[in-house]
């Protein structure tokens, strides 16, 4: 059973064209119009931008020939009625409006508050946008699947060069849903801020995107929430209930034997720090007991800085060189500072291919098989990778051109190895055999600092050798790595984070979820 059919209530992304059935359902089951819907939806819209803005800043709204451009001459005119000075521009350089379009530049037409409304068919002088003016972009929304070009692409480099402050409806026009691998980044609207409609869209959870979206704002315009708990989404969000639905608790009557044997190989010669603190946030997620595979110069580091850990020294001074019986552990965690020695590799394809517990690989591990990648044919199912981006891309033989199109290879390696591949990032994706992919939602800036990833896999390696299922413990140790990186990032900030700031505030994250609230 893949992971996501275990939460009961999970947060959904929907695709764009998902996104039009709901509002389509909305209207049908709802006995809605969608003119209605429309102005319920501007009025949220409104209500958001007069918390934000006071009525000293002058207004310019560019509304776009569709439904986006709708939502956009509603706000105009509401804005207009709220006392605000409030300039107007639908761009109809086709000719053709959407219905609910249409009507609102009718209703706009109407309103004896507007200080200018003006539509353009063809030659466009643009107004003067200083610091001053708020410009309200609802150009386009979240139904484009191609780049902007012509007019519309100079109007947006014309606002992008503005000093006026931006905030854009649901999507910051020219910013696909989805995909924007091809997209041309100067043809997209750069906001200071985004009212997004309902829910987040799946390009808002991608690093390469936030650069359009400013300040990321929900609205609820009240869709049909029927629609939405039965409809069935490819991605979605985890959040704390979700995670306490996972849990596994100790038993009062638990001792070290019943609550999993861990191995780590890690930590080449130079890189102790690494199988260090792979080792103790191993033991801070409650396992029973860790064993670290080090090898021999790594010794007394080992001993000082982790003494709850069992070492076994490996036969060479300075790497992992030679394959252990792992019939005597929960899981194995491989990778952190491993090196990438020839004797290093030879030992990890034989490591893999011995080893019959639940297997996590990251760091060195991945870059390893990155080049010699025809030794993925030999991997077990249900192996959990962890890679970070350029580790990803190096696993799979190519450089992702946009976040999105990394996602998508790594689903498709998930299910083509039948395994778990937890792509780390702000909002880390465990993509799952099944082809699902869920998001990580904690975690912060302040987590990108060397060594937080070795932390992670700790944490993971501590909850398979525990009993937890790959696609549980990668979620949720991606959950409670996250939550314990923002405790800590409470207490110290972000800037002075290090990772042992993280592992030190994992029993704090996990007792923060056992406690009832």
């Amino acid at each position: 059973m893949h992971l996501k059919k275990l939460f009961f209530l999970i947060m959904k992304i929907f695709t764009s064209k998902q996104i039009h059935e709901l509002d389509k359902y909305t209207i049908e089951h709802e006995h809605i119009a969608s003119i209605d819907l429309m102005e319920r939806a501007a009025a949220t819209l409104t209500q958001a931008i007069m918390r934000r803005w006071e009525p000293t800043m002058r207004i310019v709204v560019l509304a776009g020939p569709g439904n986006n451009g709708g939502d956009a001459l509603a706000v105009a005119r509401m804005l207009a009625e709220k006392k605000y000075e409030v300039t107007a521009y639908l761009f109809n350089v086709k000719g053709s409006l959407s219905p609910d379009c249409k009507a609102n530049k009718s209703r706009l037409n109407d309103s004896k508050y507007i200080k200018r409304f003006v539509e353009i068919t063809e030659e466009f002088d643009p107004p003067a946008l200083d610091a001053q003016t708020l410009v309200v972009d609802g150009l386009f929304g979240s139904g484009i699947n191609k780049p902007l070009g012509g007019g519309f692409a100079t109007l947006v480099r014309y606002v992008n060069a503005a000093e006026c402050q931006v905030v854009s409806i649901d999507l910051p026009s020219g910013l696909m849903a989805e995909d924007n691998t091809y997209n041309i980044s100067q043809n997209i609207i750069r906001a200071d801020v985004t009212l997004t409609l309902q829910m987040k869209k799946l390009c808002m959870y991608f690093a390469d995107c936030q650069q359009y979206l400013g300040e990321t704002e929900v609205l609820d315009i009240q869709l049909s929430k029927a629609w939405m708990a039965h409809e069935p989404a490819q991605t979605t969000l985890v959040e704390r209930e979700n995670i306490l639905s996972l849990l596994r608790h100790r038993n009062d009557y638990a001792h070290k034997g019943t609550m999993g044997h861990a191995l780590i190989i890690a930590g080449c010669y130079g890189m102790a720090g690494a199988a260090s603190l792979a080792a103790k946030a191993c033991l801070r997620s409650g396992v029973g007991k860790v064993t670290a595979h080090i090898p021999q110069r790594n010794y007394d580091i080992m001993q000082i800085s982790v003494p709850e850990a069992v070492v076994q020294l490996d036969k060479d001074d300075h790497c992992f060189s030679e394959a252990v019986e792992t019939e005597n552990y929960h899981a194995v965690a491989i990778g952190p500072g491993l090196g990438q020695r020839d004797t290093t590799a030879i030992a990890l394809i034989s490591q893999i291919r011995r080893t019959t517990c639940p297997l996590v690989l990251d760091a060195d591990a991945l870059n390893i098989l990155g080049s010699r990648r025809a030794w993925l044919q030999q991997l077990p199912p249900n192996i959990l990778f962890t890679p970070h981006p350029k580790e990803f891309d190096r696993l799979e033989g190519s450089n992702s051109s946009s976040d999105y199109e990394r996602l998508a290879r790594a689903r498709e390696m998930a299910q083509r190895v039948q395994g778990y591949i937890l792509l780390k990032g702000h909002h880390s994706a465990l993509c799952q055999p099944d082809g699902s992919v869920i998001l990580n939602s904690t975690g912060n800036g302040g987590m990108a600092t060397a060594g937080a990833g070795d932390v992670l896999t700790g944490v993971i390696a501590g909850l398979l050798a525990r009993g937890y299922s790959p696609g549980a413990a990668a979620i949720a140790g991606a959950y409670i790595h996250g939550l314990a990186g923002d405790m800590a990032a409470e207490e110290k900030g972000q800037e002075g984070l290090i990772a042992s700031d993280i592992m030190e505030a994992l029993p704090k994250a996990f007792n923060s979820l056992y406690t009832k609230r």
